[in-house]
């Protein structure tokens, strides 16, 4: 007997047993439709790479004695993301996403043979693992959704597309991934819609903490808490609207606003910071330009933080065991950059790569998180350049594997940081 007549026989079995012993909506018909409603996918990436300048942490305040220093290489994963998710039927959906980076976290408890068997804990492996969406939607016509939950928020292009297939480089594009949260999510209340070459997106959601803003990061990590919940004392809204005038072109705008001072535990009430608001104005723009052939994809993104400079006296006076980087922060920051590719597989008329791509790319960013202060001067290494060029090729629709050169320019008398990166990823639905 066959395998395809073992699998056809053991189906109609099952056809039969659900038929006589279950109501008719039980039926393994009605059970397949069910089964239809799943939504299982996800996307990964596993790099490589060698850095070919120092990795000490002086190599910014003291960059003479970092640049005759030797290059270090690493291995990561970067992003490994589980997507699931469920069609209830009525309009009600549910969808959820479980992200490892960098490999997770691993600990474990292990007896000391050399500390008279004492207990320890050991720390195995770095990296965080997060839900990073969990929503409820009802959706009441196409031009009309509600979302409730953990989400996204689609501010900057990377944060609104940010599978491996949708930038060239092996890392995401790093000035967004530098100046503002990235992937940026919270818990939030959205609505959303389409209409005609239209789609639209309106947020309410928590507001940043200002505790944890820094030099280098700005406002990167204020999205974060430390606490097993979401300090909510100020709040904000984002927003994101998406145009297609033509097939292969998306034109895209995106801004936030809020508040993120007192948006912590720790006791504010000090008459010295009395009308600190901290307030938080971010306004971006993106677009992508995709044949098939050509790919072209671009964003400039600024942002504007009110009253940094007492916000950093602030930080700067916490107490060393508090949360914060204890750092000057910018009252502006900006992020730019471009990317172009072109599959040369087009061009070749042979059946071998009929079904393959390959886009030799070329990448520039520029971004700074110190971009300017209220008071003082920022750090200059804090202003950075970096060109980049690869290859992407996709040997199938899902599986993309990547080769890049990159060089961070930064000004005298701070070293350039030049390396070359490998990876391999994928990104798509299984079911």
């Amino acid at each position: 007997m066959t395998i395809r007549s073992i699998v056809t026989a053991a189906f109609c079995s099952l056809s039969l047993v659900a038929t006589a012993s279950e109501p008719a909506d039980s039926t393994v018909s009605s059970w397949i439709n069910k089964v239809k409603r799943l939504h299982v996918g996800g996307y990964g990436e596993a790099v490589f790479t060698r850095n070919f300048y120092s990795d000490r942490y002086q190599r910014y305040t003291d960059p003479a004695s970092a640049a005759n220093d030797g290059g270090h290489g690493r291995f990561d994963l970067p992003h490994v993301v589980i997507y699931l998710g469920y069609d209830f039927g009525k309009g009600w959906s549910m969808g959820s996403e479980i992200e490892f980076e960098h490999g997770g976290v691993e600990s474990a408890f292990e007896i000391e043979t050399e500390e008279s068997g004492e207990y320890e804990k050991e720390i195995e492996r770095g990296g965080e693992v997060a839900l990073e969406q969990f929503w409820i939607q009802k959706t009441f016509m196409k031009q009309m959704n509600l979302k409730v939950g953990m989400q996204i928020v689609p501010i900057g292009a990377t944060n609104a597309h940010h599978e491996p297939d949708q930038f060239f480089g092996v890392y995401r594009p790093e000035g967004e991934n530098t100046i503002m949260p990235c992937t940026w999510h919270e818990v939030a209340v959205t609505l959303w819609g389409e209409a005609a070459n239209w789609r639209y997106q309106l947020m309410f959601l928590p507001g940043l903490d200002s505790e944890r803003f820094g030099n280098q990061g700005w406002i990167h990590d204020g999205s974060a808490s430390p606490f097993e919940f979401k300090i909510a004392n100020n709040y904000a809204v984002a927003a994101r609207v998406d145009y297609r005038p033509v097939k292969p072109l998306r034109l895209s705008v995106s801004g936030y606003v809020g508040n993120s001072f007192r948006n912590t535990l720790y006791d504010t009430s000090n008459s010295r910071n009395e009308g600190i608001r901290g307030t938080v104005t971010i306004g971006s723009f993106d677009f992508a330009y995709n044949t098939g052939n050509f790919i072209a994809r671009g964003f400039f993104d600024y942002g504007h933080l009110s009253d940094a400079a007492e916000i950093s006296r602030f930080n700067i006076s916490m107490s060393k065991n508090s949360t914060s980087k204890r750092q000057s922060v910018a009252s502006d920051a900006i992020a730019t950059g471009v990317e172009a590719g072109y599959d040369v597989f087009s061009l070749m008329g042979s059946k071998a790569v009929r079904n393959q791509r390959l886009y030799p790319f070329a990448r520039y960013d520029y971004y700074n998180s110190m971009y300017k202060m209220e008071t003082g001067s920022g750090l200059q290494w804090c202003n950075r350049q970096k060109i980049s060029a690869g290859l992407n090729w996709y040997p199938i629709k899902q599986v993309m594997v990547k080769a890049e050169y990159s060089c961070r320019l930064l000004k005298n008398p701070y070293n350039n940081e030049p390396s070359v990166s490998i990876g391999v990823g994928y990104s798509g639905w299984f079911f």
